[in-house]
């Protein structure tokens, strides 16, 4: 059906109001989240009522119905809740604070540093949040810094660059989950492809650390409490999820087993099991923390859905083709589309839902694989979530410093290796098939 309606540059009208909304009052306000995203989202949805003038109201209704009612875009929204859910009681269970713990009591003296980038990228991986990696780590950079001398934004650095890798890789990373689900791969496949994409920057970046820290040095004045036990939960989501399991049944397992162990080590009182899952035990997580990202991913289905049928779609499509020809170009595209759409909104996971139905528009008319597509909407989407100065990531390791953004933006080696990486495997790297 996409492919007989002609392109309209026109209908991308709505998706420029939202963008020239975002920034504008970003620019204006200095603060690029003075402007909810919903809030934007929604007037462009409004706008894009008002020009859609083929249809009446009710048909437009209709559309984005089956918009929103696309299994890929329930089954994201299901899956962020149940993340949400496991993410509130794993922390409320002490697993986050158990788990820096124990990578700093394993680190050797000397590659302080190093460590915190390796114990960045394992929490990420097993929270699925950068934000949530920052928080962690900030306060033990900074404690790090004072007793080693190493530059503040060297180490903070260490830790944005920790908290991308995860926020790239991690199976209950909402990225992950959106760029899955609006490609249409399973889980495991689309982590094995990014792995191999992203682990030359992850040691290259190791290196550096390496390099330009080497002549310090680092002891723990007092040995850091931890309980394995408590980081069990994140090893079995880990692990569950890598081998194939069902995510819904592997993020529920991790739920009942955080709560159990909450409760049996007193982290978590029995009265307050479903509390924990609803909204963390600081109330601003859990499946609550979900409902933003959730509510935004089904309102920009339902801006997508009349973007399409007014042909928006389809101009990019034409765009984009009579620019790049075959699967090299066509990765070429996916990679672009997601890093400038990223760098529109500053959020990695709105940028992918909004690029995805384009992206995988691109890899079914160039034959790209769905893990290889969601491999690129995740990796570029990161790329430019961690080095846009107006970034959430940027910001939140800037205020728990006391550093600007651009002070660590020097030292974000990872993200800026990520993208040299992606472009060596679509240049040279031949795009296997799906199984």
């Amino acid at each position: 059906m996409n492919q007989e309606k002609k392109g309209k540059a026109s209908a991308l009208l709505p998706i420029l109001v939202f963008l020239v909304i975002f920034l504008g009052s970003g620019f204006v306000t200095g603060d690029f989240y003075s402007m909810p995203a919903i809030v934007g989202f929604l007037i462009a949805l409004f706008v894009a009522f008002l020009q859609d003038r083929h249809h009446n109201f009710n048909d437009k209704i209709h559309i984005i119905a089956k918009g929103v009612g696309d299994d890929n875009i329930i089954t994201m929204c299901l899956i962020f809740l149940v993340a949400g859910g496991f993410s509130g009681a794993v922390t409320a269970a002490g697993g986050a604070e158990s788990t820096v713990n124990l990578g700093l009591s394993i680190l050797p003296s000397g590659v302080a540093v190093v460590g915190l980038f390796i114990i960045g990228c394992f929490i990420s991986v097993s929270m699925g949040t950068s934000m949530g990696t920052i928080a962690a780590l900030a306060p033990i950079a900074v404690e790090i810094s004072k007793k080693t001398g190493y530059e503040m934004a060297v180490c903070i650095g260490a830790v944005v660059c920790g908290a991308m890798f995860g926020d790239n890789l991690s199976m209950i990373s909402d990225t992950t989950i959106a760029a899955v689900k609006t490609q249409g791969c399973k889980m495991k496949d689309k982590f094995k492809e990014n792995f191999f994409i992203v682990l030359p920057a992850a040691v290259i970046t190791i290196v550096i650390f390496l390099v330009i820290t080497r002549n310090g040095n680092f002891v723990m004045d007092e040995p850091l409490s931890y309980s394995i036990w408590k980081v069990l939960p994140y090893l079995v989501v880990l692990i569950g999820a890598l081998i194939g399991f069902n995510v819904f049944l592997v993020l529920i397992a991790g739920i009942v087993l955080s709560l159990a162990v909450g409760v049996a080590s007193g982290t978590i009182p029995l009265g307050d099991i479903f509390k924990v899952v609803a909204s963390g035990a600081d109330g601003k997580g859990g499946i609550t923390g979900m409902y933003d990202i959730t509510v935004i991913s089904m309102v920009v289905a339902c801006i997508v859905s009349l973007v399409r049928e007014m042909g928006g779609i389809q101009f990019l499509l034409e765009f984009i083709k009579k620019r790049i020809s075959g699967k090299k170009g066509g990765e070429l595209g996916i990679a672009a589309l997601a890093l400038l759409v990223d760098m529109c909104t500053a959020n990695n996971t709105v940028a992918i839902v909004m690029a995805g139905p384009i992206a995988k528009e691109i890899s079914d008319e160039f034959d790209i694989s769905p893990k290889r597509s969601a491999s690129l909407l995740d990796m570029f989407t990161s790329v430019g979530q961690g080095l846009i100065p107006y970034g959430a990531q940027l910001l939140s390791a800037a205020s728990l410093t006391g550093l600007t953004p651009y002070q660590i933006i020097p030292y974000c080696f990872y993200p800026i290796l990520m993208a040299v990486s992606g472009l060596l495997f679509i240049l040279f790297i031949k795009n296997r098939k799906a199984a």
